[in-house]
């Protein structure tokens, strides 16, 4: 039996952190060698977005480690502590890390590959004046008239901005084309529509 179906069978077809059975992979918990039942688990894709810090972290979702964090596996309990760790200007997530327990073996395990700091490290998120994420292809709004620099071209409030881009290592930045014109827009003058 491959290992993604032993987990599968361990963890009942369900995320073995936060219990959703929707989009379900095997997550390799980092570092390791060789993968097996110990260092492995069954884990949703909202879960990996966060642990991955591709999505912002919702201390909402991680409420689920209060129970997680009892897991007789390994990689879930390694898992839970670096995210209760992340959350650590969280109340709940502190109180759950003074009761959890893991022997220094394991301890070294989950400090190897970070986990020890505060989300308030992750990268920003490009959002929109009422704090919605933008994603590259939205749709967005103007919710302010602007001048464009080095043009003629006004674009009114309630312009809409099709298919935009976000422009790296700049989360006040993204890209649209207004006219056929490509500008640069402040995400603080864009309302996401949809």
């Amino acid at each position: 039996m491959k290992l993604e179906e032993q987990l599968l069978k361990r963890s009942e077809n369900k995320c073995e952190l936060c219990g959703s059975g929707v989009t379900l992979r095997l997550y390799e918990v980092p570092p390791q060698s060789s993968s097996n039942e110990d260092n492995c688990l069954i884990i949703c894709d909202k879960c990996e977005a966060q642990i991955d810090k591709k999505e912002e972290l919702d201390s909402k979702h991680w409420s689920c480690l209060t129970g997680s964090m009892w897991s007789e596996v390994p990689g879930v309990q390694i898992v839970s502590w670096r995210m209760l760790n992340r959350l650590s200007n969280e109340s709940w997530a502190m109180d759950n890390l003074d009761m959890m327990y893991l022997d220094d073996e394991k301890l070294a395990w989950a400090k190897a590959a970070g986990g020890l700091e505060n989300d308030t490290d992750v990268p920003e998120f490009h959002k929109d004046s009422l704090g919605a994420l933008l994603q590259t292809g939205d749709t967005v709004v103007l919710t302010k008239s602007l001048d464009v620099k080095g043009s003629q071209l006004n674009a009114k409030m309630g312009t809409v901005v099709k298919n935009i881009r976000l422009v790296d290592n700049n989360t006040d930045h993204i890209e649209g084309k207004i006219e056929g014109q490509i500008i640069v827009i402040l995400t603080k003058y864009v309302r996401k529509q949809g």
